[in-house]
């Protein structure tokens, strides 16, 4: 005799469904290993940014530095006519010309400025607090006779001027400065030309700061020179601390007594580049200590006679570095006499 049917219909184990709670769990399990994947991956991605950034400053940071070391060397280069005191070298000259090697210390710059000149920055401004460097140098030609330029000799934006000189004064020059570029970052800029307006095009972008001291070699901050020199430099100072007020003379003079220039740098990348986004305090023109028991950067820093010389960097997610080298001259920056 057959049991009665109840209208139940009992399946295999094996095709069972999943319960409510085994769904939910296998749900929350899934989600969890998703969401593990995805922060691997904005870790993995945030990280190669990171790198990839890092890499690009280390590149601009070495551009830089090769670009200014060389217009560094170059500072002061004669011609070979004016070298050698040709025929008319000296005649109707300026009795006092300007330096080779000039600076204004926490100034900004306009196309239409003059190569000595500089306004007071903004303290919004890009690149806020840096300093103005000039350098200057005669086109070289590749013998005394010659009409046109060898060139082995750049401005600042690397291109070798084509006029050469008519006179033992008459030099080119490179103006570094920071302004901000047509994309509002702050970049390292680089103005040439013989007169204002000059030419100006960014050179390094994303320099926060630009910082220059000047090796002197027996100069007395605001004082005219005395003494002799012996080409080394004893000590770094300011660009206003070459300066003697109302004595254009003696200010040129102490110019000339620079045997060396300190560049410092920070340089930032594109925002979100930084994995640890924390703020940070950098001393572009060094760490050393102005004595055993001073604190980290008073060598070189000054916050309050020199700001810039300690950046506080905001946490803004981007990634820094700080670039500090020294140039030292190798052309004879004194007066000439021929």
């Amino acid at each position: 005799m057959k049991a009665p049917m109840t209208g139940r219909v009992h399946l295999p184990i094996h095709q069972q469904g999943f319960t409510l709670v085994e769904l939910l769990v296998a749900m929350t399990l899934g989600l969890l290993i998703t969401l593990a994947a995805s922060t691997a991956l904005y870790v993995s991605r945030q990280g190669f940014f990171s790198v990839d950034a890092a890499s690009q400053l280390r590149d601009n940071a070495r551009y830089a530095q090769d670009i200014i070391q060389r217009l560094g060397v170059q500072a002061g280069f004669k011609n070979v006519f004016y070298m050698k005191g040709g025929a008319g070298a000296a005649s109707g000259l300026d009795p006092n010309p300007p330096p080779h090697v000039f600076g204004i210390n926490n100034r900004k710059r306009a196309s239409t400025s003059a190569w000595d000149a500089g306004t007071t920055w903004g303290s919004t401004d890009a690149g806020v607090n840096s300093d103005i460097l000039v350098l200057r140098a005669q086109v070289s030609t590749a013998a005394e006779t010659s009409a046109a330029s060898d060139g082995t000799m750049i401005d600042c934006l690397g291109v070798p001027p084509a006029a050469i000189p008519t006179s033992r004064d008459d030099r080119f020059i490179s103006i570094l400065h920071v302004q901000a570029s047509s994309d509002g970052e702050p970049a390292l800029m680089c103005s040439r030309g013989t007169a204002a307006p000059f030419d100006v095009q960014p050179l390094v972008q994303g320099v926060e700061t630009f910082q220059v001291l000047y090796g002197v070699d027996n100069v007395v901050p605001g004082t005219a020179p005395s003494g002799t020199t012996d080409s080394i430099p004893e000590r770094y100072l300011r660009a206003d601390q070459l300066t003697v007020s109302g004595n254009d003379v003696a200010t040129y003079a102490n110019w000339r007594r620079v045997r060396s220039i300190r560049i410092g740098m920070v340089l930032r990348s594109k925002p979100g580049s930084a994995v640890d986004p924390q703020t940070q305090v950098f001393y572009p023109l060094g760490t050393s200590k102005n004595s055993a028991t001073g604190v980290i950067g008073s060598a070189f820093a000054n916050a309050t006679n020199d700001p810039g010389t300690e950046f506080t960097a905001p946490a803004d997610g981007r990634v820094r570095q700080a670039l500090t080298f020294t140039v030292h001259l190798r052309n004879f920056q004194d007066l000439e006499t021929n």
